[in-house]
């Protein structure tokens, strides 16, 4: 497998820059993802990577070879596409060897290497059929089986799992993250969906308008967000945020009452946005009152959303409990929970935080 490192990209269309001095660097190995809502740049940093957009400025390397005139096909790189794109008149086994029969390989090395890649994915009944015969995830398996034999320094993903429907989604996401830990593959994957993202990566490459906002461990996002976006995009249901007063260590919500911030929030005085995400809220005997909009049982967990002040708050309860709209309830949270950030920069005010405005986020 091998290592990519971008540096300093940017891509414009017309007069219009897509891709604003990009650095990110993938290790030999490593699955990173890149997320973002749509038209952050995500896919257009994926097709520059394979050769399909030329950049504007930066350069692309995969391991030390600097690949920016290099043609798509002479990259060692394999992609597995939305659409699948397998060839309707081809079985399986036509589709995973195409792009060998184009290298000349000879018909027994190609078998061999069709079956081992079906093995894999568990294709192996499924070889003389056609594509109309497949399911939609035994669609893209064969696409990935296609990517597989040939055996690439570098996989990249561009939301293969988009047209799946939702359990089929879970099921695919655990294939795909088993498959990289039996291949040790370097994996590069795009998707809008936070929740692939966390459960998938090594490490998340938060985009937004075109820049990266933060690289980092899911978890390290998660508990660490870097700013108001990055806060209020990982993690579902979302991080509840409003604005707040922070004075003398208290967290001051209009209109509800006051929480205690962390021992490392700012001294002094000073407007905020406030984060809380909904399964740090507890409802307890003491705290900061609030109203009961809305109870939504999911079976697991139950969803509240709660006016607390003149704010609407989502709270995620894991027991089961008695709540009707206009209930009055009490909410708290751990002080090392709350989430401060400056209302004028959106940055964190908590822990600093490394982005990728300013320099590259490598990986430890």
């Amino acid at each position: 497998m091998g290592s990519v490192s971008l540096t300093n990209i940017c891509k414009s269309f017309g007069g219009v820059e897509v891709l604003h001095d990009i650095s990110v660097t993938v290790q030999d190995g490593e699955f990173v993802v890149l997320v973002g809502p749509s038209g952050c740049g995500k896919s257009t940093l994926l097709r520059c990577i394979a050769g399909l957009e030329e950049v504007g400025s930066g350069d692309i390397h995969i391991d030390d070879r600097r690949v920016n005139t290099i043609a798509p096909k002479r990259r060692d790189i394999a992609m597995v596409f939305q659409n699948y794109a397998l060839y309707p008149h081809m079985t399986v086994a036509q589709n995973m060897g195409f792009s060998l029969r184009l290298a000349r390989v000879g018909a027994e090395e190609m078998r061999a290497k069709v079956d081992e890649a079906a093995a894999i994915l568990g294709l192996e009944d499924l070889l003389e059929r056609y594509p109309r015969q497949l399911s939609g995830g035994q669609r893209q398996r064969v696409a990935m089986g296609r990517a597989i034999v040939r055996n690439p320094k570098v996989f990249l993903f561009d939301e293969p799992l988009s047209n799946l429907d939702a359990k089929l989604r879970v099921q695919m996401r655990s294939e795909i993250k088993q498959l990289h830990q039996r291949l040790k593959a370097t994996i590069v994957y795009v998707t809008h969906d936070q929740i692939e993202a966390m459960t998938m990566a090594d490490r998340i490459v938060v985009m937004r308008g075109g820049r990266v906002e933060q690289i980092g461990a899911p978890l390290e996002l998660y508990d660490n967000p870097a700013n108001v976006f990055v806060a209020g995009f990982i993690g579902s249901p979302a991080m509840n945020l409003f604005p707040a007063l922070l004075a003398d260590g208290q967290v001051v919500i209009e209109g509800a009452g006051t929480l205690p911030a962390a021992p490392d929030a700012p001294p002094g005085e000073q407007p905020v946005i406030v984060g809380m995400r909904p399964e740090d809220m507890t409802i307890s005997d003491t705290g900061i009152p609030a109203e009961v909009v809305l109870v939504e049982p999911t079976g697991a967990e139950t969803q509240l959303l709660a006016r607390l002040g003149g704010q609407i708050v989502v709270l995620t309860m894991r027991d089961r409990i008695e709540a009707t709209p206009g209930q009055r309830i009490n909410i708290t949270l751990p002080p090392a929970k709350i989430h401060l950030f400056d209302p004028e920069t959106e940055a964190s005010l908590r822990t600093p935080v490394a982005t990728n405005r300013s320099r590259e986020v490598d990986h430890a």
